[in-house]
């Protein structure tokens, strides 16, 4: 699987270790920046990775900013893209499982690089069950995105 991975400022000194972990899982990897620690807008980098997945240049996501929040919130606003926060390791792959998502979020000044590890592992051990219900909500989410509220 090809992952793209974007920062800003904040999420750089987490995204080396990130980075470690989808390649040493066997995936390939997209890295969209940033590249140093010169102040930049999370939003661009959200875009960028959502670009990639839109394009088909990548299969998902990992955005990282200081809380995961801001790349979150920005990420979603983009049509297809299905993000989430997730601080944990129960949270990243049933988000993955039931919901669908395709792009993880962490705030690198919540966690550390253990913890975020054992995160984007479950992350990307993940897919999607596909079983009734949950295709059935990710459906209603669908409709909701394309505006039939």
């Amino acid at each position: 699987m090809r992952i793209a991975i974007g920062c800003d400022h904040a999420g750089l000194p987490l995204k080396e270790t990130v980075a470690a972990v989808v390649k040493s899982a066997g995936h390939e990897l997209l890295d969209l920046g940033t590249y140093t620690t010169e102040r930049v807008d999370y939003p661009d980098y959200a875009k960028k990775v959502a670009k990639a997945i839109l394009e088909g240049r990548a299969e998902r996501g990992i955005l990282l900013c200081g809380s995961g929040v801001g790349v979150c919130i920005a990420a979603n606003k983009i049509k297809g893209i299905y993000a989430g926060v997730c601080h944990d390791t129960y949270s990243a792959h049933q988000s993955v499982e039931h919901d669908d998502m395709n792009v993880l979020c962490l705030g690198a000044r919540i966690i550390g690089p253990e913890l975020a590890s054992e995160i984007v592992r479950a992350f990307l051990g993940a897919t999607f069950s596909g079983e009734e219900r949950h295709k059935r909500r990710v459906d209603t989410i669908h409709e909701i995105e394309s505006g039939k509220v």
